[in-house]
């Protein structure tokens, strides 16, 4: 097996950091952009007399970013040639975004908006995969240059990693479909055009089959965006939405009726290997910082790293990166070549891990850096505070730890205990 990062990738690496070199850092550096990335960082970022959504002039800064690294021909990286893209595989992109990640904080990859100046687009593949064409014309061009920006409406106040028993309906009336039901930490509705709501059409309760997928305009009538939740990394997103007889016509659908979670799944799969990959980058850098502090901080006359108590946990940090960065790999370049259903439990296994990692990691690094550690002088808070939602965003880990065990033990339909020998008891 080849382990090494393929030649194209290694070159783009190269492009990236000079891009960054050149555009980036010089543009983070004026009018007191630091502000949004140093110990003002949360107040910078947050209106929070505006109910806590992101501040104006910080998205701002994110699109002159985005637009830059769209002119450079990097932010479409993973998209396919024909949408400006470079036909990008999953394994480049988890490199690519372990690489940003161990950079620290920054304008090149800020993942608390998962904006990066090389873009993640899991939702292009929806489009591509179930849109219609005339849905592919209004949205995934529409998307690129901002004038659709679409938001995702799955988990309820009542049901989130449990979506097959959504209780948000869509009955047919003539030629439209009429929604009601409510959303919870819908996500992008500060500033959505529209927003993907799942609702069961059909089936059983507890059955994936029946849940359908519609685009929902958000100024549609009976739409409602009822309040922002305050999240433990602000600023916010995450609505609270009602629909109350909201009207929509057939061609709203996106994909076959009843086959909504299917395509939440390719949503949801390729992003927690991205994911999973930002998380083993984040995890490297506090990893690093903690080892250059421990070498120049001086106590009781010796310097701090020589005690094996600060040594030991960051080694099992260390120890632990590199078999989730080798995983992580290994799933991403599966990703490239076979279904995303085949190896489902690869991918849960991948996105627990490293989201637990990049959590320890940072609590540590605060724990190495004693008192500053602590402090938003430091990093480590946020990256530990952004990266804590990974552990039940996306699917909890609970969730991810289920999947594993469900095609261990023959649950998933892959097969029976007896095809794992070993592993079934």
């Amino acid at each position: 097996m080849d382990f090494t990062i393929p030649s194209d990738v290694e070159e783009l690496l190269k492009e990236i950091d000079a891009f960054i070199e050149r555009e980036i850092k010089p543009l983070q550096a004026q009018d007191d952009n630091e502000r949004f990335f140093d110990h003002r960082r949360e107040y910078a970022r947050t209106d929070f007399e505006g109910g806590g959504v992101p501040r104006k002039d910080w998205e701002a800064l994110l699109a002159e970013m985005r637009r830059r690294a769209d002119a450079a021909g990097l932010l479409r990286y993973a998209l396919p040639k024909r949408y400006g893209g470079r036909d990008g595989t999953n394994l480049g992109m988890a490199i690519i975004r372990e690489h940003l990640a161990a950079k620290g904080l920054g304008l090149h990859n800020d993942l608390q908006n998962e904006s990066s100046v090389v873009g993640n687009f899991p939702t292009v593949k929806m489009w591509e995969r179930y849109g219609s064409e005339e849905q592919k014309r209004q949205f995934l061009d529409g998307m690129f240059t901002g004038q659709t920006r679409v938001a995702f409406g799955l988990t309820e106040p009542d049901h989130g990693s449990d979506a097959s028993w959504l209780e948000t309906r869509a009955i047919r009336d003539g030629d439209d479909w009429v929604i009601n039901g409510q959303k919870r930490f819908n996500s992008g509705l500060h500033n959505a055009t529209h927003d993907l709501i799942f609702a069961r059409t059909s089936g059983e309760e507890g059955k994936p089959k029946g849940i359908s997928c519609f685009v929902v305009p958000t100024k549609a009538e009976g739409f409602s965006v009822d309040f922002m939740w305050w999240t433990l990394n602000m600023p916010t997103d995450h609505a609270e939405v009602t629909l109350r007889d909201v009207r929509v016509p057939a061609d709203a659908m996106l994909g076959q009726e009843g086959d909504g979670l299917a395509l939440a799944n390719t949503f949801t799969h390729e992003n927690r290997i991205r994911q999973a990959a930002s998380g083993v980058g984040a995890a490297q850098y506090c990893i690093n910082e903690s080892v250059k502090y421990a070498n120049r901080r001086i106590t009781f006359g010796q310097p701090l790293s020589s005690r094996q108590a600060i040594q030991w946990p960051l080694a099992e940090l260390q120890t632990e990166c590199e078999m989730v960065r080798q995983l992580v790999r290994k799933t991403a370049w599966e990703l490239d070549s076979r279904h995303h259903m085949e190896i489902s439990d690869k991918v849960a296994m991948c996105n627990y891990r490293a989201n637990r990692l990049v959590c320890n990691a940072a609590d540590q690094a605060i724990q190495t850096h004693g008192g500053v550690g602590y402090t938003r002088h430091m990093p480590f808070e946020h990256i530990y505070r952004h990266h804590r939602r990974y552990r039940i965003t996306e699917g909890s880990e609970e969730i991810q730890i289920r999947r594993v065990a469900q095609v261990m033990f023959g649950f998933s339909g892959r097969g029976t205990p007896q095809d794992h020998p070993g592993r079934g008891g």
